[in-house]
């Protein structure tokens, strides 16, 4: 019983967490509530982690794909997950100890500049929660540009949204897009898999 309700009071928190900072931080934070189970596995049920050594995630919130990912990874493997919001960024680093990954508070243009710096060319997957809606257009188009440019050739670019509205931009960018709905997410969301 008491777990239970530390459960259910640990959810609330985090709610409460998430709507402050979408409040707070509206340019950068793209939804009141944290992504739920469901929208997790929908996000990352295409990523083959036996083969990938190199994932990229861009606007973790409070790290609901970041845990996920790390227990999925390899040993081997490497996460770079970017963050520029400040009190998320902090979540991260106080809340998720793993030596696999990379906590950066840079934006997703300087993709390749760390791909680089820390010795690698390509990036096998790139798990995306930004939120391209409020992202002014010739920054998200670099942002895409950046993320095709640096995906290996087999990779993919996996972005959630709460409206189809970026899908034109998406297939402008990607030679393949593909669209998956879930229902059980506050709000609903829509995956794109997005290929090179």
């Amino acid at each position: 019983m008491i777990t239970l309700f530390n459960n259910k009071l640990n959810i609330h928190l985090k709610g409460i967490r998430f709507l402050r900072e979408f409040i707070r931080e509206r340019k950068t934070v793209g939804s009141i509530y944290p992504s739920s189970k469901f929208l997790m596995k929908n996000m990352l049920k295409h990523v083959d982690f036996s083969e990938t050594k190199v994932i990229v995630e861009f606007g973790p919130g409070n790290g609901v794909f970041t845990k996920e990912i790390l227990e999925r990874m390899a040993p081997d493997a490497v996460l770079f997950t970017f963050e520029l919001n400040e009190n998320f960024g902090q979540y991260i680093e106080d809340n998720i100890k793993d030596d696999r990954m990379i906590l950066l508070k840079q934006s997703a243009e300087d993709l390749g500049k760390v791909l680089k710096e820390h010795g690698y060319e390509k990036a096998d997957y790139i798990i995306s929660s930004l939120p391209l809606m409020l992202i002014p257009t010739e920054m998200k188009t670099s942002v895409l540009k950046t993320c095709k440019d640096f995906l290996s050739k087999d990779g993919q670019f996996i972005q959630f949204q709460y409206s189809q509205n970026v899908k034109k931009l998406l297939e402008a960018t990607f030679s393949e897009v593909k669209v998956q709905f879930t229902v059980a997410n506050i709000p609903p969301a829509f995956v794109f898999n997005c290929s090179v």
